[in-house]
């Protein structure tokens, strides 16, 4: 769990939302790059975009771009800003944070998994994990996306 302090030193309420970002990343055959967690992370063994937290000193497109990066080891490019996903009634959020999925092209780099992430596997629409499967409600944003395309 994340701790927070405002400016004035108090500590923020356990309620605070933060700011996410995640990578719709795609390939020239439209598939999709899912993570999978680390057992020792929370949801761990489950599938997820790759994504995080927002650092204080980037914007979110950075950031999308630095954890695709840390969490895959692939290089991408922006190729739009997809949804953000402000609602409070997130499931399987325990959080609730507002999250900015952009879409990503792999321009680069060599597949790697890192401390969060065991595995990386791509898929199409036809073999999606399960909802089950997935960590968040990131299934719901790749049916949405997959939708779009159509």
């Amino acid at each position: 769990m994340l701790t927070c302090f405002f400016e004035n030193g108090n500590k923020a309420l356990d309620g605070l939302r933060h700011v996410t970002v995640g990578a719709i990343a795609v390939n020239e055959k439209q598939q999709i790059l899912l993570t999978k967690r680390a057992e020792n992370v929370i949801n761990g063994g489950k599938y997820t975009l790759p994504g995080g937290f927002l650092d204080r000193n980037e914007d979110t497109k950075q950031a999308v771009l630095r954890e695709l990066k840390e969490e895959t080891g692939l290089e991408g490019e922006i190729i739009a800003l997809f949804k953000v996903n402000d609602s409070p009634n997130r499931p399987k959020e325990d959080r609730q944070n507002v999250d900015f999925l952009y879409t990503v092209g792999v321009i680069g780099g060599k597949e790697k998994t890192d401390i969060e992430t065991s595995r990386l596997e791509w898929f199409s629409r036809e073999n999606l994990p399960t909802e089950e499967e997935f960590a968040f409600d990131h299934r719901d944003a790749i049916l949405e996306y997959l939708d779009t395309l159509r």
